[in-house]
């Protein structure tokens, strides 16, 4: 490719590409699922500058182009909650949604006293399910939301180094 893959902090001006890159890549899940009004697909701008405002938003940069992203936040019980993992279609299966996982887990450790990480998916997502148990997430509980979709969530314990 030429330019390497770069991860850093999300900034406001990173918005617009953020949110576009969400819809892209949001479509797959829409369909798994058969419902295209899932909030990642009806986020506004606005709300989602809110979120690069409040929590640890992290994006990877090819380039200038915005091709992956991450957000999360820490509660008061220490309990970070990851969501909105995102890669554009063209680099999936590169390790890139992992090097995003592990980017957001690192800052909300160091920066927000993260305790425990949590997260959640559909139950059919099958891909997300096998890259949050590849970096140590286990199931803890299933909650169905809709007939048609079941919410998985998974933790782990933050990694102390040797």
């Amino acid at each position: 490719m030429g330019t390497s893959v770069t991860i850093s902090t999300a900034t406001d001006d990173d918005g617009e590409q953020i949110l576009k890159l969400q819809y892209l890549c949001y479509q797959a899940e829409a369909a798994l699922y058969d419902d295209y009004g899932i909030e990642p697909l009806t986020q506004t701008l606005d709300s989602l500058r809110a979120e690069l405002a409040e929590g640890c938003v992290m994006v990877a940069r090819l380039g200038r182009e915005v091709v992956g992203s991450v957000r999360g936040t820490v509660d008061a019980d220490g309990t970070a909650r990851i969501g909105k993992l995102i890669v554009h279609p063209r680099l999936q299966r590169h390790g890139l949604g992992g090097r995003l996982l592990a980017a957001v887990e690192r800052r909300l450790a160091e920066e927000r006293s993260a305790k425990r990480y949590r997260l959640f998916t559909g139950h059919r997502s099958e891909g997300n399910l096998r890259l949050y148990r590849n970096h140590g997430y286990a199931p803890v509980g299933t909650e169905q939301l809709t007939h048609r979709l079941s919410l998985v969530t998974l933790e782990k314990e933050p990694s102390v180094a040797p």
